[in-house]
């Protein structure tokens, strides 16, 4: 599998800087969200063709990394 960062991308034209698969405008937050409402990987690739499952993958990998890093200060 590829690093997420070859896969999820951040600019600010783009869903106002939120991170983002390869520019094709669907965010980390609205993968996990999907996830969180109970679609399966295959309901979300169902649904939405754009995306691969080393997609989601990486929008996975880049939610725990950044939740690994987060500290409560």
């Amino acid at each position: 599998m590829k690093h997420y960062s070859e896969i999820i991308t951040i600019n600010p034209q783009i869903r106002f800087g939120k991170p983002c698969i390869r520019g094709v405008r669907i965010s980390v937050y609205d993968i996990l969200g999907w996830f969180a409402s109970g679609m399966s990987m295959n309901d979300i690739l169902a649904d939405y063709s754009e995306l691969n499952e080393e997609d989601i993958k990486a929008a996975l990998a880049y939610a725990a990394d950044r939740e690994h890093k987060l500290k409560i200060i």
